[in-house]
């Protein structure tokens, strides 16, 4: 897969500083993905990471395709939400016709993200035992679909 140039994911709010790349691991079900720094356009400051794994797969149904983290101090300012949506624009390029964002059933503030950035819920799943989030005591997800 080709990763395409990402300087042109920005707001007058927030931009997305690439970290790094990675390439598809097929024996670990992996796919292609971007590594983010989620950055306030205004002066700079790292206020998250973000990450966009391209493609469709089962493992990627319970994980999703997007991920994102803000950080304590800059929580509230819909920040994951803005850079999801700036990953959608990558997302298109790679011409995905749709993606799913995953989160805890409990975790409201990421749920209240998924709604932001327009998705849909499309169900609360139990995770299959042999999911690696599942032996670390994720038991169900609610399942986000964004159609791109």
């Amino acid at each position: 897969m080709q990763f395409f140039d990402t300087s042109d994911l920005k707001t007058d709010e927030v931009f997305l500083m690439l970290d790094k790349t990675t390439d598809a691991d097929p024996a670990k079900k992996w796919v292609p993905s971007y590594y983010f720094k989620i950055c306030r356009t205004v002066d700079g400051a790292e206020v998250g990471v973000c990450d966009l794994r391209v493609g469709h797969n089962e493992k990627l149904y319970y994980g999703g395709n997007i991920g994102y983290a803000v950080h304590e101090q800059f929580r509230g300012n819909y920040y994951a939400g803005k850079a999801c949506l700036l990953l959608f624009e990558l997302a298109r390029k790679h011409d995905m016709e749709y993606l799913y964002i995953t989160c805890n059933p409990d975790n409201y503030p990421s749920r209240k993200t998924c709604e932001f950035a327009g998705g849909v819920l499309e169900a609360i799943v139990d995770v299959p035992i042999d999911n690696d989030m599942y032996l670390r005591g994720e038991k169900q997800k609610c399942v986000f679909r964004f159609d791109l």
